[in-house]
C-alpha cells in the first residue's frame, strides 16, 4: 500500500492546555484506521484538524501529494459522518445526500442518478421521498454515511458515528459500514471510545491518551502485545497483578514465580515492582499436574453472566490481596462445575502475561503478601 495521509508533528494547545503532543502517523491509501481512546484524549479534536475543523498549533499534514496543512475545509478531499447525523430535517432523504453534488454543480439527471445509487448502497432504496424525522437512528446515520460519499471522496471520517444507537443498530451498522469500506476502498478514519466496535472493524488502531498516542497496530497486537499499561488496561478486560523481580530471570507475584519474558525488555534489578497484566481466557484449565509451575489453586467468589461467556473472581491460595478474574464458556461452566463456592485447579499463561514497571513503591509491599 501507499501512503495516502502523513501527519507530522502535530500539536494543538487550546490556551495553557495541550490537547495535542506531537502527533506522528502515516495512514494508507484504502486503510479503516480507529481512533480510540477515552473522553478527553484528543481523537476528535485530532480528527477535526485532519478536517480543517480546527487549525493545529504546529505540525503538519500531506494527503496524498498535497500539503493541506491550513487549506479550509471546502478544499479538502473528504466526506465527514457526525454523531449527531447533522441531516437538514427541512429536506428529503434525496436531498441531503444530494447537497454536495448539488453545491458543485452537477447535471440534474446525474445528481438524481447518484443518489438512487447511494441510497441503493446504503440499503434504503426508495426512501428520497422521505424526510429525517420518519426514519429511525439507524436509517438517518445511513443518509449520513450516503451523503458522505457521494461527491467520491478519497477519504471518510467518521465521528463517532454509532454511539447514539442502540447496541443491536451499532453493531448491525457497524460492519455494514466496514463492508462498504471494503467494497468501495475508500480510505477511512474512525473515532470511538467503544473497544470492541474499534476491534471488530479497524485494520489498524490508534490507541490515544492524554493528547499523545499509547500504541499504533493491528487489533490483534494492540489486544495481545499492548505497548504501555494504560493499553493493557483500557483495551479488553484484564487482571492486574502485583509483583517484584527477584534476579536470574524470575518474578515472585505471592506464591507464585514466573519467568521473565524477553518481550518486556532488559531484566530490572531485584526488589524492583512490577505490574503484570493477564487477559481473563489466558488459563490452563485441562492436562493439569502437581508439577506445573504456574498452577493456581482458587475459590469462585461471583459469577458475572454475559451472554455466550461468564466472568468468574477467583480467591486464589497464596494471593490473598488480588483475585483474578477468568472467563469461561458456558460449556466450561457446566464441564468444570464452576458456581459460587466451587474450589477450581488452574494454571496462569505465562507466555501471555505483559509486565510494566510500578510507580507507587506499596506495590512491592503488596505483591509479598
Amino acid at each position: 500500500m501507499a501512503d495516502y495521509l502523513r501527519l507530522e508533528g502535530i500539536r494543538k494547545n487550546f490556551g495553557s492546555f495541550q490537547a495535542l503532543r506531537d502527533i506522528h502517523l502515516v495512514i494508507e491509501k484504502g486503510e479503516f484506521v480507529c481512533f480510540l481512546g477515552p473522553s478527553g484524549c484528543g481523537k476528535t479534536t485530532l480528527l477535526r484538524i485532519i478536517a480543517g475543523l480546527e487549525t493545529q498549533t504546529a505540525g503538519s499534514i500531506r494527503q496524498g501529494e498535497r500539503d493541506i496543512s491550513v487549506l479550509p475545509p471546502a478544499q479538502r478531499d473528504y466526506g465527514i459522518v457526525f454523531q449527531s447525523y447533522a441531516l437538514f430535517p427541512n429536506l428529503t432523504v434525496a436531498d441531503n445526500v444530494a447537497y454536495g453534488l448539488v453545491n458543485r454543480k452537477q447535471p440534474r439527471a446525474a445528481t438524481r442518478e447518484r443518489v438512487e445509487e447511494l441510497l441503493k448502497l446504503v440499503g434504503l432504496p426508495g426512501s428520497g421521498v422521505k424526510y429525517p424525522a420518519q426514519l429511525s437512528g439507524g436509517q438517518q446515520q445511513r443518509i449520513a454515511l450516503a451523503r458522505a460519499l457521494a461527491t467520491k471522496p478519497g477519504l471518510l471520517l467518521l465521528d463517532e458515528p454509532l454511539s447514539a444507537l442502540d447496541a443491536l443498530e451499532r453493531v448491525r451498522l457497524r460492519h455494514e459500514i466496514r463492508s462498504l469500506q471494503n467494497k468501495l476502498g475508500v480510505t477511512t478514519i474512525m473515532v470511538t471510545h467503544d473497544q470492541e466496535e474499534a476491534l471488530s472493524v479497524a485494520d489498524r488502531i490508534v490507541v490515544m491518551n492524554h493528547g499523545v498516542i499509547e500504541q499504533v497496530g493491528t487489533p490483534q497486537e494492540v489486544y495481545s502485545e499492548p505497548a504501555t499499561a494504560f493499553v493493557a488496561d483500557f483495551v479488553g478486560k484484564v487482571n492486574r497483578l502485583a509483583a517484584v523481580a527477584e534476579g536470574e530471570g524470575m518474578l515472585r507475584c505471592g506464591h507464585l514465580h514466573l519467568p521473565w519474558l524477553p518481550s518486556w525488555g532488559a531484566e530490572l534489578a531485584p526488589g524492583s515492582a512490577f505490574t503484570l497484566y493477564l487477559r481473563p481466557e489466558d488459563r490452563v484449565l485441562e492436562g493439569l499436574t502437581g508439577e506445573h509451575p504456574h498452577q493456581c489453586v482458587g475459590t469462585v467468589r461471583r459469577v458475572d453472566f454475559l451472554g455466550g461467556n461468564c466472568l468468574a473472581e477467583m480467591q486464589v491460595e497464596g494471593l490473598p490481596e488480588q483475585p483474578i478474574h477468568l472467563q469461561f464458556s458456558l460449556n466450561q461452566m457446566r464441564d468444570f462445575d464452576v458456581r459460587e463456592g466451587t474450589t477450581l485447579r488452574f494454571a496462569l499463561r505465562a507466555e501471555r502475561l505483559r509486565a510494566f514497571v510500578s510507580a507507587p513503591a506499596s506495590v512491592a509491599a503488596s505483591a509479598s503478601a
